[in-house]
């Protein structure tokens, strides 16, 4: 909407678009869709939804009505309260909703209103509340109410202090140069009045004024004369004019003139442009705005370093440009250069009153009054997601639970959705279901080769994940138990049939290799409960208990309990025990038996 530009130059900036308006917002919606649906988020290229990083914007989150016409706004620095100075709206002739307001800036709910302030003689009476001048310690506003009022008030309180200053009609008024202290304006005349009792203190007399501001770290005010198009620096020690800076020509109105308290630069609001000087009085650049929208309020952020101006529409139908649509720009105090895309403000032009507005500290939220509705608009500031964890490449058994992990951070927080792609990356599909940080499934052999990221999207943009290959293996048939006959469980069938003795054998004698056996045994079948002749039955207990090098793992639920390895190898002892006995009455037998002739006697 607007930028810093040449002096000679003075190029306006385009319009905003809404196509670049809702770029972000309609990313995000495809992103949701394509998570409901599973529909392909992109074509060949793998770049997929148009998703703006590193964005920041600003986004309508509220409106807060119920406080009048209102007419400035303070966001209290101690006690975080929003104080509003409100005019009654001549539309609510049932109320009278002049006064200052205390609002939650949360939700926008009144906590109070102070409506009675003294008038000249010192009568109470309803008050409208024109400018918030400065913030009383821990709580409360000192202001400025018609015609001369300087009023002190605070949450709660059911009447205002007030005094009056003496002379004309005080046109404009900003904090003074001392606590107890306020500067204001009677036309030309600048008074420095003190709080309490609205007493002059000092005052200098010029040709000519409209508004001014402080920059009390430097001791200088800035009195700007739009009538003669200039600007008086006025020493705050002797309180006169020590230069006059000329400002350019132009129509001859006049918005605003803030200080920023940090590089005590003047910004001027003139005609439909924003001038902008250095604390000596040195011309930095100029803001251009679109159409007929004139700047009206601005307001710093001491924490960002950002300036923050509204610029109201001239309301007039007839004129070229006017949309009836104002705007609100962010810029860099130490460039101008504007750092987010132009909000727009539907409805707020300059016919009924200037806008105002006030920045959280920080800029999380801005405030900006409507005077023609009635009411505040809260601003929230949009970042774009940022990527603070991607998830990892994995290579797992099939069977086997995987989780991938992402993290990202943005304001407002971001959603997520995982993709998967089947092709390498160049086309990704949304996983129907994936919204959570962590997307757990069963890895499948199918699922070899696939890519995982995940894509966060809020109001600003979108944000991707590295990715992250998926490699599944065939599972190892040794892992979590089995040995090569088989389940642990089924050598035990080894004992039972014919050949039993043998296998119980094989058990015995293959402890150290897993099946290497004398007297020509082989290692244990397959099948444990049908052994043969010279097979060590049960070989699936023997590959259990025994087989293979007892470190390794996988080598078998058995092999690493103490207990049950115990107990086998006990009962493999009693029967070798018994086997040698029968083998010893076998042999004796032999002996006995008498020789047969081998000629046939």
């Amino acid at each position: 909407m607007t930028r810093p530009v040449d002096e000679e130059a003075m190029t306006p900036r385009h319009p905003l678009t809404p196509g670049r308006a809702g770029a972000a917002t309609a990313a995000l919606a495809l992103v949701l869709a394509s998570a409901a649906t599973g529909s392909p988020v992109s074509a060949a290229g793998g770049e997929g939804a148009d998703a703006p990083h590193s964005a920041v914007g600003y986004r309508s989150v509220a409106q807060f009505a119920a406080v009048g016409k209102p007419r400035d706004l303070m966001l209290h620095p101690d006690s975080k309260k929003l104080y509003v100075g409100s005019d009654d709206l001549p539309e609510t002739a049932d109320a009278d909703e002049s006064g200052l307001h205390v609002l939650d800036p949360a939700d926008g709910k009144v906590r109070s209103t102070v409506g009675q302030a003294p008038g000249p003689t010192g009568t109470l009476g309803r008050r409208a509340v024109r400018q918030l001048l400065a913030p009383l310690p821990g709580d409360g506003a000192v202001f400025l109410y018609p015609l001369r009022g300087i009023g002190t008030a605070k949450d709660g309180d059911t009447a205002a202090a007030g005094a009056w200053v003496p002379g004309a009609a005080v046109t404009h008024a900003t904090a003074g140069l001392t606590p107890s202290t306020v500067l204001v304006a009677q036309g030309p005349v600048l008074s420095e009045v003190d709080i309490a009792t609205a007493a002059v203190k000092r005052s200098v007399t010029l040709e000519g004024g409209d508004g001014f501001a402080v920059d009390a770290a430097r001791g200088t005010v800035w009195f700007t004369d739009i009538a003669h198009r200039r600007m008086y620096r006025i020493d705050a020690a002797s309180f006169q004019v020590t230069a006059t800076v000329a400002l350019p020509a132009g129509e001859g109105f006049g918005g605003f003139t803030e200080v920023d308290p940090q590089t005590g630069a003047v910004w001027v609001g003139l005609d439909s442009s924003v001038v902008v000087h250095d604390a000596t009085g040195k011309r930095l650049g100029t803001l251009r705005g679109t159409g007929t929208d004139m700047p009206r309020a601005a307001a710093f952020d001491a924490t960002t370093h950002q300036a923050y101006v509204v610029w109201q529409d001239a309301g007039d139908s007839s004129q070229p440009g006017s949309d009836n649509d104002g705007t609100l720009t962010v810029h860099r105090t130490r460039d101008l250069r504007e750092i987010v895309e132009p909000v727009v403000l539907p409805g707020i032009h300059v016919q009924l009153g200037s806008a105002a507005v006030a920045v959280e500290p920080g800029g999380a939220s801005v405030f900006v009054s409507d005077p023609v509705a009635g009411r505040i608009t809260r601003l929230e500031r949009a970042s774009s997601p940022r990527v603070t964890r991607s998830p990892a490449d994995r290579s797992v058994a099939a069977g086997t639970e995987v989780s991938l992990t992402a993290e990202a951070e943005g304001m407002p927080r971001p959603t997520v959705v995982w993709q998967v792609s089947t092709d390498a990356g160049r086309t990704w599909q949304a996983v129907a279901g994936a919204i959570s940080p962590t997307y757990t499934f069963t890895a499948a052999l199918s699922d070899s080769g696939r890519c995982y990221r995940a894509e966060f999207a809020n109001d600003a943009g979108a944000a991707r994940t590295a990715v992250a290959t998926l490699t599944v293996t065939i599972p190892d048939p040794t892992a979590g138990g089995s040995g090569d006959g088989g389940p642990a469980t089924s050598g035990g069938a080894g004992h039972t049939d014919g050949t039993g003795s043998t296998g119980s054998a094989g058990s015995t004698t293959g402890g150290s290799d897993g099946g290497s056996v004398p007297d020509g045994g082989s290692d244990g079948g397959s099948d444990g409960a049908s052994g043969t002749p010279g097979t060590v039955g049960g070989g699936s207990t023997g590959a259990t208990v025994g087989g293979g090098d007892p470190t390794t793992p996988g080598g078998g639920a058995l092999a690493s309990t103490g207990v049950a390895v115990a107990t086998l190898a006990g009962s493999a002892a009693v029967l070798t025990t018994a086997g040698a006995v029968l083998l010893r009455r076998t042999r004796t037998r032999t002996r006995l038996r008498p020789a047969t002739p081998s000629d046939g006697r």
